[in-house]
């Protein structure tokens, strides 16, 4: 059997994956990502499938780039290959005022006002240190994975599934053109109505996603 990794967002809760159904050997957060465990995981192991959310989606990628040979699928949430703006390039994400924005609001709110939570779903946010939460800004701020996933596309053949929110305020939609140069094997769905967390809006939708990256992984 294949392996499942999920790699959770900045601030994010493990409680964001609740309404998941499929089967994960672990959920790294994001602080975990900075300390670099995901990287130990995939050196123990053959092969895997990643699933990353938000800047769990730029760890994935990032990883996906250095060992292509070890993903089997990728299933990227909200992903972006860099969360900031640059202009020189034309890239559209978010300025360094907005994510100033988020680290406050999620602070004052205690996670639970920060992108606003439907009733009955669980919150996918918590409020973490203030040092963890400086070092995952900082991580934000200055990663770029573009050349990288340029440089490694012919090697990665793995399944890949994308979605992206129509609404998302933190990681423009625009980012689904992109990967589609990237990953052409990628299926891309954008979600229409919804916000940033969309593991606790369209579970089903990344459940079905993993089970098919784990059927073409054994028919491999």
């Amino acid at each position: 059997m294949v392996e499942v990794f999920v790699l959770n967002g900045w601030a994010a809760s493990p409680r964001a994956w609740d309404l998941c159904r499929f089967g994960r050997v672990r959920i790294f957060s994001y602080v975990e990502q900075l300390d670099g465990l995901p990287e130990q995981a995939l050196e123990a192991t053959d092969r895997c499938i990643l699933v990353g959310w938000s800047m769990g989606g730029s760890s994935a990628l990032r990883l996906a780039a250095r060992w292509p040979e070890k993903i089997a699928g990728l299933v990227l949430v909200a992903a972006t290959p860099r969360m900031m703006e640059d202009k020189a390039t034309g890239w559209r994400g978010m300025t360094p005022r907005r994510l100033k924005a988020l680290r406050y609001g999620l602070m004052m709110t205690h996670g639970e006002g920060l992108f606003g939570i439907p009733d009955g779903k669980p919150n996918p946010y918590l409020t973490d240190s203030p040092e963890n939460l400086e070092r995952g800004l900082k991580y934000l701020l200055e990663t770029d994975v573009r050349t990288e996933l340029a440089n490694s596309r012919p090697a990665l053949t793995a399944d890949i599934h994308i979605f992206q929110s129509e609404h998302d305020g933190i990681v423009r939609p625009e980012n689904a053109v992109w990967f589609k140069t990237i990953f052409p094997q990628a299926s891309v769905t954008i979600v229409p109505g919804t916000e940033h967390a969309l593991p606790i809006f369209i579970p089903e939708k990344i459940d079905d996603a993993v089970d098919a990256c784990i059927a073409v992984a054994q028919k491999g």
